[in-house]
């Protein structure tokens, strides 16, 4: 969902630095002198802030290792094949400054091995540490001409961080800040292979704070279930459809039964439709996220309308939530499948736990909501019934314009 929150919040000041791809994937192999690091990530976020003071025209000078151009009268930025050929691992450079690694309060000294640019679309695996060390391995570091996009180059880099001994904990930060739209929501994920085991962690964003790793299991699951319960209470969709199933309840234990049958829903879906087991065609990203705009309308509905709620309870609502339900959990496949992949390490691990954090960001919803509802219903019914068909109308407005947005979205594709 972040992808298309991109294409619609990105102003023409950011369109020449178009990022295309927010993921960032870190493999870390440990060594006996240090940790060799496989990183991939978008070009973007290593340029986007590096252009030069403006010309006689108005139009800065390029950042390093690209060049400008004007299409349609817009600024445009692209790869620089000479600058890389003449530079190969300067690019890296930049890499491996923007990602210090400290372990016991000492920053690690990073050394470029490899580098290889992509154009995206034409990149290899990068979901396995063999993977990422075969995409080092290609004939031609610089990919054929024309020279891409800078928004639709991928970068994959080896950088050898030296230490006196094994690394077993260590702290994997970045303090590059392209100040690209929706940088806020870059997925990051990071595998860990240590003693014959793979960690895989999880976070968002730019890390500023980092990532801890550590020999624990439980720190690891830890980073999908944060991840989770972030997802959930950072999708306004989500957080207004449960709000409305919150609205509509008239016991606490019908709406628990009613959230359990969400539950079992996306479950299933998160799961199917993270294996590939969809619609591949563009039209069915748009088509799910307008479908979970309408959930909403409906949801909203049955508490401007109690009447029809009521004949709706038990069983049958238990069953229409969890319909509902199975079109949520696309959406929630689409983030997970950004960043892992069907043959990634400790796959059901990541799955189950990111699921358990989506479970817990509803939860942390209800017990939020409810006690304010229960305090107002019990003062006076009347502001009761107002505040609910005020708050649902609102919702249904929101929702409603989400429609026609995800629409035109879906018309177009």
């Amino acid at each position: 969902m972040f992808a298309f929150s991109l294409l619609l919040t990105a102003g023409a000041a950011f369109a020449h630095f178009n990022l295309n791809l927010n993921v960032r994937i870190v493999h870390v192999e440990h060594r006996s002198d240090g940790l060799d690091v496989y990183v991939r990530l978008p070009m973007p976020y290593l340029v986007a802030d590096k252009l030069g003071a403006p010309d006689a025209n108005g139009d800065p000078e390029p950042a390093p290792f690209t060049t400008n151009d004007r299409e349609g009268g817009q600024l445009v930025h692209y790869l620089d094949p000479k600058q890389l050929e003449a530079d190969p691992l300067g690019l890296g450079t930049i890499v491996a400054e923007g990602h210090p690694i400290n372990a016991s309060g000492k920053a690690l000294e990073p050394e470029v091995l490899g580098l290889r640019v992509y154009r995206r679309g034409e990149e290899p695996g990068f979901a396995t540490l063999a993977e990422a060390k075969s995409s080092l391995t290609s004939a031609n570091i610089i990919p054929d001409s024309p020279a891409p996009y800078v928004g639709d180059t991928v970068i994959d880099i080896l950088i050898r961080y030296h230490a006196a001994g094994p690394v077993l904990e260590y702290q994997f930060n970045s303090i590059l800040d392209p100040g690209l739209p929706e940088q806020e929501e870059t997925a990051n994920l990071l595998l860990d292979y240590s003693s014959g085991e793979t960690k895989v962690f999880r976070a968002r964003g730019l890390l500023e704070e980092g990532i801890e790793v550590s020999r624990s299991n439980l720190g690891a699951i830890r980073t999908f279930i944060d991840q989770g319960i972030r997802h959930i209470l950072g999708g306004s969709d989500h957080v207004l459809f449960v709000l409305c199933l919150i609205l509509g309840a008239s016991q606490f234990w019908g709406l628990i039964e009613r959230v359990t049958g969400f539950t079992l829903g996306h479950t299933v879906t998160l799961i199917l439709g993270f294996l590939g087991f969809v619609p591949k065609g563009t039209w069915f990203v748009p088509a799910v996220e307008m479908g979970i705009a309408i959930t909403i309308v409906y949801a909203a509905w049955l508490v401007i309308r109690p009447q029809e709620r009521d004949q709706q309870e038990g069983w049958r609502m238990f069953a229409i939530t969890c319909t509902i339900g199975l079109l949520h959990g696309l959406g929630f496949s689409f983030v997970l499948h950004e960043i892992l992949r069907v043959d990634s390490p400790n796959l059901w691990q990541s799955l189950i736990a990111f699921n358990v954090g989506v479970e817990l960001g509803q939860l942390f919803i209800i017990l939020a909501v409810w006690p304010l509802l229960l305090l107002i219903r019990g003062l006076n019914q009347t502001a009761w019934r107002y505040s609910q068909i005020a708050l649902a109308s609102l919702c249904t407005l929101i929702a409603g314009y989400w429609i026609i947005e995800r629409g035109a979205l879906l018309a177009s594709a």
